[in-house]
């Protein structure tokens, strides 16, 4: 029996293009058009009305990270995420390095128009974690 090796994560969002841009600037992803499309532009004005802007895709330019998948969905996010994805911005570094990063990693990502939730300082058992929000709500962490 093979096992699957590619996935595809799927976020529910309102606006799919907006979040879709803000997950390509916190991991350096892209969003190319359509095949046969210049741009996502050409493509949205090739659909009906009410179909345009419904999904936008990211994926890693390397290849090497899933790819992201953002569709539109008609209500809004009102609880916690069950899955969320954990940034790993600080990976291998420990106490103030690590903190001094992830504050670093939170401050660029705000600006972008995240919201920083909560600041886990390490202690006894766990390192550092910075609890976040993306630009519709849906939370991750800097790890």
């Amino acid at each position: 029996m093979s096992s699957i090796k590619k996935f595809q994560v799927t976020f529910d969002c309102a606006d799919p293009e907006r979040v879709a841009r803000f997950w390509c600037e916190v991991l350096g992803y892209v969003a190319p058009p359509p095949r046969g499309f210049a741009d996502w532009d050409a493509y949205n004005g090739s659909r009906a009305p009410e179909q345009r802007g419904d999904w936008c895709a990211a994926s890693d330019p390397t290849g090497e990270g899933p790819r992201l998948y953002f569709q539109r969905v008609p209500e809004g996010k009102v609880v916690k995420n069950r899955v969320h994805l954990d940034v790993r911005a600080a990976t291998g570094l420990v106490g103030t390095e690590r903190l001094t990063a992830l504050q670093a990693e939170c401050d660029r990502l705000v600006a972008l128009g995240a919201a920083c939730e909560q600041v886990l300082v390490a202690d006894e058992e766990n390192e550092s974690t910075i609890v976040m929000r993306d630009v519709e709500g849906n939370e991750f962490c800097l790890d």
